[in-house]
């Protein structure tokens, strides 16, 4: 039901039944804040189960830097992160390459693949002795799943190995395309919310498609710019434009970036974040362009929060043309 609101001193109205709720409405994170309703302090500890009703008068507050903008966040699931590029830990040359590569980009998260112990070296080195899980949030993911199935076991897998409920669900239709099969992702979704993962979804550029699997539970929606691996660049802006405009959560572009121009264009259109592997593993120096990385996507994000100048037709001089000599 509907409830209207006084929220900082202006009138709202707001189908949230809990503060929490409410707060994460208006792209907050509650533990970042404090509230006063109808005069009195609301503890943080107990925002969550706070009902909120109709008439309620409530202040917002937070700390901000003398002057200073505020950092320019994204949150997912009710985490927040800093950096908005996400890399891959395949295709690099050794351990040691990935994480300085991960250093490099800036990113706070990094994509995993679940796959099975080597038992016959059960003390060969793992990627947690270089990129430490405690620093870096680890996103396990089903690359290599070609039915829902798979999908859904390998991320139970995950989840008993190392906890994680954020994940990046990821079901391939053939391996020639790696192209994802929307009917098994869209199956693999609703089960993976309904067992309280929090599933990440790589899909095809289909607003439609995206649609679906946010109603489904994906709290974050990951479209293709080009095939996995392919280095193509975003092949089509106005599916993914169109995704970014209808998503009430997070968009990411997920695989076919080449190189940094392809991860601001992302960016320009108003995606949340990039992910990509190939591209930063597969340059002849991979530090270097997880450097040029973490630059292209803060670039893209400016560039997009500043406003693009209008499209013309015709020429526009930048100086008048009258009172010329």
């Amino acid at each position: 039901m509907t409830k209207s609101l006084t929220l900082n001193g202006a009138p709202h109205r707001t189908s949230a039944d809990t503060i929490a709720a409410l707060v994460r409405e208006l792209e907050l994170v509650p533990e970042k804040v404090a509230v006063e309703r109808n005069g009195e302090i609301v503890p943080r500890s107990t925002l969550e189960e706070a009902p909120l009703a109709d008439g309620d008068k409530l202040e917002i507050v937070h700390f901000v830097g003398g002057g200073d903008h505020a950092a320019d966040t994204w949150t997912v699931a009710g985490r927040t992160f800093t950096s908005r590029l996400i890399v891959g830990t395949g295709k690099y040359k050794s351990f040691e390459q990935n994480a300085a590569a991960v250093a490099a980009s800036g990113a706070e998260i990094v994509t995993v693949a679940v796959r099975r112990v080597n038992v016959s070296d059960p003390k060969a080195p793992m990627l947690t002795d270089y990129i430490d899980p405690k620093k870096i949030t680890y996103l396990p993911n089903t690359a290599g799943c070609f039915t829902g199935e798979d999908a859904v076991r390998t991320l139970r897998l995950a989840r008993e190995a190392g906890g994680w409920d954020l994940v990046k669900l990821e079901v391939l239709g053939e391996a020639r395309t790696l192209y994802p099969d929307m009917r098994e992702t869209l199956k693999a979704t609703e089960v993976l919310a309904k067992e309280g993962f929090l599933p990440m979804v790589y899909c095809a550029d289909d607003p439609i498609a995206a649609k679906q699997l946010e109603d489904a539970g994906a709290v974050a929606i990951m479209p293709l710019g080009a095939p996995i691996g392919s280095g193509l660049g975003i092949q089509n802006r106005v599916m993914i434009r169109l995704i970014v405009e209808g998503a009430k959560v997070p968009v990411l572009v997920d695989a076919g970036v080449g190189t940094a121009s392809d991860a601001a264009v992302g960016m320009e259109l108003g995606c949340d974040g990039i992910l990509m592997n190939t591209a930063i593993a597969e340059a002849k120096d991979p530090i270097r362009m997880a450097r040029a990385m973490k630059l292209a996507v803060e670039a893209g994000r400016e560039a997009y929060l500043a406003g693009r100048m209008a499209r013309r037709m015709y020429a526009d001089p930048s100086s008048p043309l009258a009172g010329l000599i």
